[in-house]
């Protein structure tokens, strides 16, 4: 994919379209291209309203019906004392409490599915806002590079680091003064991962990855795979 074509996901990146292959392509080479980054900035408001400008979707059938079934159920002592056309109360009162239940049940299915959506979009949101600041800086080793906004803010950009083993994740650090402190856990992936360090990186910091058990540690415990220093 050449660069001109690169240019031309900025958009598709900001709403979160690109397929795995073509993120990673892109990401990559946003860290390097400070016009994509100054047009990515100007999208990622826009594209964050968007995710709430949408209808949401109407509860299952079956799930409705299951619900009712078993309101039903509860009350089998029920005698209409109405005319068959007319629905008697306790039914209505019925149907009402299953309906309220069948809505209880599909907004809380509904709001995890939001509130993950958010944290995963806020964080890329946080990596795009440090790639497109102006003035950041770019810090380079042999497996990874660290983007440095002027107040501090940092991004890491890892490629080609083997997913972590079963049990474990990868912990990002900053070292000042030999004191390393958490900035955060990540899962890697065969391609480009990009995240978003906790805290400021101050200038001469050092920032590291290690392999940690799953959580995260208060302290490496491992020697780190990726040391990237910000002088």
């Amino acid at each position: 994919m050449g660069t001109e074509a690169l240019h031309d996901l900025t958009p598709a990146y900001a709403l979160d379209a690109l397929e795995p292959h073509e993120r990673a392509r892109y990401e990559e080479h946003l860290a390097q291209c400070e016009e994509c980054r100054a047009e990515l900035a100007s999208f990622s408001e826009t594209a964050a309203s968007l995710a709430y400008a949408v209808d949401a979707p109407a509860p299952s059938p079956q799930l409705r019906e299951r619900l009712l079934s078993a309101a039903r159920a509860e009350r089998p002592n029920v005698v209409p004392l109405r005319p068959r056309w007319a629905i008697p109360a306790a039914a209505t009162a019925v149907i009402a409490v299953a309906a309220s239940i069948a809505l209880a049940v599909w907004a809380s299915s509904l709001s995890g599915r939001l509130n993950r959506a958010h944290q995963a979009r806020s964080a890329q949101e946080r990596v795009a806002a440090v790639l497109s600041s102006p003035g950041a800086r770019m810090f380079a080793s042999n497996r990874g590079k660290v983007v440095v906004a002027p107040d501090g803010r940092a991004a890491l950009v890892v490629a080609g680091l083997s997913p972590a083993r079963r049990g474990m994740t990868y912990e990002a650090w900053v070292a000042e003064n030999g004191r390393p402190r958490p900035a955060g856990t990540f899962a890697a992936g065969s391609g480009v991962t990009a995240v978003a360090l906790g805290g400021r990186v101050a200038p001469g910091a050092t920032v590291m990855v290690t392999e940690e058990r799953s959580g995260g540690t208060a302290a490496p415990t491992r020697a780190p795979v990726i040391t990237v220093n910000t002088t």
